[in-house]
């Protein structure tokens, strides 16, 4: 014969996903960013962009007064002042 229990198997809720990571914005240019590279919070295109300068010994020019805005629009417009601004705000190798 059967046995029977009292006890049902009853499926668990599914666990909800934990909440997204959430950066602050990227420290260079302010573009969402992905995390934490060369010791501050960066988006993926100023973090590729001060690695390859930092691995190319990178030397640019700024062709106005070195004091170029760098924000996510501008960031492209001038090598020299995207650099300076990522030692700025404390990146390092």
């Amino acid at each position: 014969t059967q046995s029977t229990s009292s006890e049902e198997l009853v499926p668990s809720p599914p666990s909800p996903l934990p909440p997204p990571r959430v950066y602050k914005p990227c420290f260079v240019c302010q573009d969402k960013s992905s995390g934490y590279h060369y010791g501050v919070s960066a988006c993926e295109g100023c973090k590729g962009f001060f690695r390859r300068s930092i691995q190319k010994n990178m030397v640019y020019t700024c062709h106005r007064d070195k004091n170029c805005v760098i924000n996510k629009v501008t960031r492209n417009r001038c090598q020299y002042c995207r650099l300076q601004k990522c030692f700025e705000v404390g990146m390092s190798k």
